[in-house]
């Protein structure tokens, strides 16, 4: 069912929290992990990022829609969000190089929304009770049966989730003469990582998150790179083994968000879940070798513990709101990550040189 203008609709938190507003998207019901997003631009590359696969998100700007879509700003094949919150929601537009109103996008992709309500209050509750289900309704409006079914939704922690976002089969990306081959383990890959490893000389073989090691050296790369994704890092066990297995060889290896959590797995780190996460574009991150403070680009809801850090591993980056690890480089092999976005699309570029740094890795 399409949107009317000015239906109803309705969020309910698993606390018991409730919020009236406007329903915006498609007309229905949906559930999903409740975080928030403090960026001020860039929410058609939020929405279609796949580490966003199973939530919903609280956008911090006040004004959302109010420059459309375009299908250069997406970061995959559709939207990866369960569902939208905001507060100014604009079904008009003033972008030249936009196509469609956000409206019309939401609901070719199935998207349910609400507008019209206290963010900044929602996220205020999210930052201090912590992340939690959700869901938002414009068809069911009875507070009490979204409660039954709300307590039936699985919580993040202990779901594995790449698997529902990575590419079927193998495809190439890229300039085949290129100097440098490159295979990606799909984890939930941004396009825009694949884009700026081509923009340095890499023809890149993106492989499904379930691929051995053994399967992607028959393609000989130079180099590997482990993609961001959604989902809890703790279960994913076979992607851990695959990392070790590359890591015991001393291939060259560059992880990113979740990549750099399964690369801590594989050398006997654990990961936990945080209390509300880092998304957003203004993440301060310092430079543990240089000294220099890097504005970044988050999304993760889970992150390295810091209390298990061994011998084999050097923390590079840190977070300088909470002291969290945002960097890894193993002392016995050619591997590094961050838990950050370099590639930064939506973002600031402060941390574009960590590509370089791969490439460098590869020569």
């Amino acid at each position: 069912m399409e949107n009317t203008t000015g239906q109803v609709a309705i969020l309910v938190l698993e606390d018991g929290s409730v919020f009236r507003g406007k329903a915006i998207g498609k007309i229905g019901t949906t559930f999903g992990e409740i975080c928030f997003n403090t960026g001020m631009t860039g929410y058609q590359e939020v929405f279609t990022d796949p580490s966003y696969y199973g939530q919903v998100v609280v956008m911090t700007s006040d004004h959302i829609g109010n420059y459309g879509t375009s299908i250069e700003d997406v970061e995959s094949n559709g939207i990866k969000i369960n569902g939208l919150i905001c507060k100014k929601f604009s079904t008009k537009f003033s972008r030249k190089q936009a196509s469609f109103s956000l409206n019309d996008y939401l609901i070719d992709n199935h998207l349910i929304g609400i507008s019209d309500v206290d963010t900044r209050q929602i996220v205020r509750h999210i930052r201090s009770k912590g992340a939690m289900n959700c869901a938002i309704s414009s068809d069911e409006l009875d507070v009490e049966v979204l409660k039954k079914q709300l307590a039936d939704v699985p919580s993040m922690q202990g779901l594995e989730l790449s698997s529902k976002v990575t590419t079927e089969k193998p495809f190439f990306y890229g300039n085949e003469d290129a100097k440098y081959k490159v295979a990606v383990l799909d984890l939930g890959v941004k396009t825009n990582i694949l884009r700026c490893l081509t923009q340095r000389d890499c023809y890149l073989k993106v492989f499904p998150s379930n691929t051995s090691y053994s399967e992607m050296k028959k393609w000989n790369p130079d180099g590997y790179m482990i993609s961001n994704g959604p989902g809890d890092p703790s279960v994913m066990e076979a992607e851990t083994g695959t990392i070790k297995e590359i890591v015991d060889n001393q291939e060259k290896l560059f992880g990113i968000c979740l990549g750099s959590q399964i690369l801590a797995q594989a050398v006997g780190m654990k990961t936990f879940k945080m209390h509300h996460g880092h998304r957003g574009l203004n993440h301060p991150v310092q430079n543990l070798k240089t000294g220099k403070s890097e504005i970044t680009t988050q999304n993760h809801g889970f992150a390295i513990d810091p209390s298990s850090v061994n011998d084999l591993v050097e923390i590079t980056h840190s977070n300088l709101n909470d002291g969290t690890v945002e960097g890894i480089r193993l002392k016995n092999a050619p591997a590094f990550a961050v838990q950050y976005h370099p590639e930064a699309n939506p973002g600031p570029h402060d941390s574009r040189y960590l590509f370089d740094d791969f490439i460098q890795s590869l020569a």
